[in-house]
């Protein structure tokens, strides 16, 4: 299936050919194949290895990048490039992966430009997942009318992406850490080893953690049946939802925990940096963005400066294509 979106000329400009995208995240592995108008015209989507290390990955990612060149009828080696947005720390001059821990095995480093570049024919360029998805949020999706806006994805962990005055802010190459901003001092452990992060409470490995071990002391859930009725191998955005309309209690109590935890940490990045708009993505972001935009919204006012000029916040509207879109255009910049 391919789907056009309008293309600020004046932003992408120097694009002349198609371009790969691959958006590596938690649970999947999605891939795109996109024109200079953004048109995506052929993808593929695989779930990400359980098992194994960075060279499983790389892997996988090589098979679902030649599925979505099959279904755009070319070949890896025609594309200008393959962009990769990469959790972890993604260092886009070297193309090297490290500390990418919601991924198996990846605690080192790993050279994942390289090796991608080598199995697909193309040159391949490495940014950080959520950094492009927010880019691509400002250039094709739901942040086209700001100049300046936060982007925070929640999905497997909580990330954030930044464009300021027109330009994504990179910092010295860590900024955006969204997730790891201390909501809750000395508060849940959280998979990055420290406590209090907003992702200790709000990223979906974490509340998977936690639900597991209310679950083992007793409290009752659906979840876990649900995700083995499902063939899942984690509580997915998915089941999170089936759960929820399920009127699992459990989950209501999680996700409501995670609302909590979201506004607090959003509301402290506006305070810092004053932008016009908060675009909200990922699995959950995606999935729950609108059905709790309201709580939020409210979560967010308590902790706000300025609570009476608040910024807009929007769910990302290229929906599950837009990591990888967003990817694509590391060859536009």
């Amino acid at each position: 299936m391919s789907l056009a979106f309008q293309t600020d000329a004046h932003r992408l400009r120097g694009v002349t050919d198609l371009r790969g995208g691959i958006d590596l995240g938690g649970t999947k592995i999605q891939t795109a194949i996109v024109d200079p108008g953004g048109k995506v015209l052929g993808e593929a989507r695989h779930p990400t290895p359980i098992s194994g290390g960075p060279a499983d990955v790389a892997q996988t990612m090589a098979d679902a990048m030649r599925e979505a060149c099959a279904a755009a009828d070319v070949s890896t080696e025609d594309l200008i490039g393959v962009g990769v947005g990469s959790p972890g720390d993604a260092d886009e001059k070297t193309g090297v992966v490290s500390s990418a821990r919601n991924l198996p095995g990846w605690e080192g480093s790993f050279p994942l430009g390289n090796t991608l570049s080598e199995a697909l024919g193309t040159k391949v360029r490495i940014g950080n997942d959520v950094q492009v998805a927010t880019e691509a949020e400002f250039h094709l999706g739901a942040g086209r009318e700001f100049s300046s806006l936060v982007g925070v994805f929640w999905g497997t962990g909580v990330g954030g992406g930044l464009v300021l005055d027109g330009k994504p802010w990179l910092g010295r190459g860590a900024a955006g850490e969204i997730g790891h901003m201390v909501v809750k001092r000395g508060g849940a452990k959280c998979p990055c080893g420290r406590k209090g992060c907003m992702e200790a409470y709000a990223g979906r490995a974490a509340m998977e953690a936690e639900a597991r071990r209310q679950h083992e002391e007793g409290v009752k859930t659906d979840l876990f049946k649900l995700m083995h009725k499902h063939e899942k191998p984690r509580l997915t955005s998915g089941i999170w939802e089936r759960a929820l309309d399920h009127g699992d209690h459990l989950t209501a109590k999680l996700i409501d925990r995670a609302i909590e935890a979201l506004g607090t940490g959003i509301a402290s990045a506006v305070n810092l940096l004053d932008p016009e708009a908060v675009i909200l993505g990922g699995g959950l972001g995606i999935r729950f963005g609108d059905r709790y935009m309201e709580p939020l919204t409210k979560e967010m006012a308590k902790h706000l400066f300025v609570d009476e000029r608040p910024p807009a916040v929007r769910v990302a509207s290229l929906g599950d294509l837009g990591g990888a879109i967003g990817a694509s255009l590391l060859f536009a910049r």
